[in-house]
């Protein structure tokens, strides 16, 4: 009898969900419509912000905040060796040059000191640091105070990348903070993909505490234009509207949005599950500490698990190249037996756009341990109990051979 394929993530639909999107369908805003403007409200008051702009998916919300942080040619900005291509390219798309900071190998989240030495590479080079993206990473927040800290000194923005990590905290001060709360970071962003906790098909946010970057993003996601009075240099008439600065379509729909508010209904439990979900993999691991280990999630922060990282561990004197052929070996055991896990992620400083273009300078030995030897495991709300032991016996009887 063949089993259930699992995936190491998908989306969550019900039946609300359906219900909202066939409302919206029958109504008279398609898109541009108050749906969009419900979602966004219900975003910032999620992470704790003050203001949320809707776009098309993550990496225009990467995009227009690189725009708004003021990242141009010759202007130039750090982000994570680990991560999904689009938190480099994001600046690459406003103009100005990356730089590739590496992580901590048991966390996967960005050193604030490789941080510090990418930006003076770039300032090296004549190009100052104007943004600094850390990249929440599988549900756990970055070391968005030491960033911050770091960021003031240079007289740069903090954009955080919160794409994994809607949901999260983290302790500072003697207060609890939210991930894309603004508390240490300029902007955040959000991404409603399909895996991610809540979905809007395609879809991301930028989260914001500040009015003047909040306009600015409302204008960058549709063309420049503006229709408030108080910015136009003349007003002709209820209909007239100027292009300030050249703009994108990276609007969203309201049909998409209605999704995404009923998505964001259930947010805390998705939330919740997840959790459910990586104990009962640490436990389930435990057994086998001395050969795979979860990822660490950083002190005094609490993940929203939109991944489950494991790592194999490497033996005394063992090459990363001996470490990637076993976990190769796993990966595809795992797949199988019907369970399909993923790798999060090549480091971006492989790709041969990078090295091409001159942009894979520095030194990643965190990032090249870590991935020698990641896994993501399945992880996703309608996931059972008994889908993770399915997963950690075959992991068990792999590491057995």
């Amino acid at each position: 009898m063949s089993q259930r394929l699992l995936p190491y993530g998908r989306q969550l639909i019900d039946d609300d969900d359906v219900a909202a999107v066939v409302e919206t369908l029958r109504g008279d805003w398609l898109t541009q419509g108050p749906t969009v403007a419900r979602f966004e409200e219900a975003v910032a008051e999620l992470a704790g912000a003050r203001y949320a702009v809707a776009v098309a998916s993550g990496t225009a919300a990467l995009h227009l905040a690189c725009l708004a942080a003021g990242v141009r040619a010759g202007v130039g900005g750090v982000t994570s060796d680990i991560t999904f291509v689009a938190s480099a390219n994001a600046i690459r798309y406003a103009g100005g040059p990356p730089r590739l900071a590496d992580v901590d190998p048991d966390t996967a989240l960005v050193r604030v000191d490789s941080m510090r030495a990418a930006a003076d590479d770039l300032a090296r080079a004549g190009h100052p640091a104007r943004v600094l993206i850390p990249v929440d990473f599988s549900g756990t927040v970055a070391d968005l105070p030491g960033v911050r800290a770091l960021a003031d000194e240079l007289g740069a923005i903090v954009i955080e990348d919160a794409a994994h990590s809607l949901g999260a905290s983290y302790e500072h001060g003697g207060r609890v903070h939210r991930a894309g709360s603004g508390s240490h970071a300029h902007m955040a962003i959000f991404s409603f993909h399909p895996v991610k906790h809540v979905t809007t098909c395609e879809g991301g946010a930028i989260v914001t505490n500040d009015e003047g970057a909040y306009r600015e993003l409302l204008e960058l996601r549709t063309h420049g234009i503006t229709k408030d009075p108080a910015r136009l240099t003349r007003n002709e008439g209820p209909w007239y509207y100027e292009q300030r600065t050249l703009g994108y379509h990276y609007r969203i729909t309201d049909v998409q949005c209605a999704l995404g508010l009923s998505q964001m209904r259930k947010a805390a439990r998705f939330v919740e599950r997840r959790r459910e979900l990586a104990a009962r993999y640490d436990r389930a691991l435990a057994p086998l500490a001395d050969r795979i280990v979860p990822l660490r999630v950083r002190a005094g922060a609490t993940s929203s698990y939109h991944l489950y990282v494991a790592r194999l561990v490497a033996r005394d004197g063992e090459t990363l190249e001996s470490v990637a052929a076993r976990r190769l070996a796993l990966y595809s055991a795992l797949r199988e037996a019907a369970i399909l896990p993923q790798v999060h992620y090549i480091p971006v400083h492989r790709q041969p756009d990078f090295v091409a273009n001159g942009l894979s300078g520095g030194s990643f030995d965190g990032a090249e341990r870590y991935y020698a030897g990641c896994l993501s495991l399945p992880l996703f709300p309608a996931m059972e109990d008994a889908d993770v032991d399915r997963v950690a016996d075959v992991i068990a009887a792999a590491l057995a051979r």
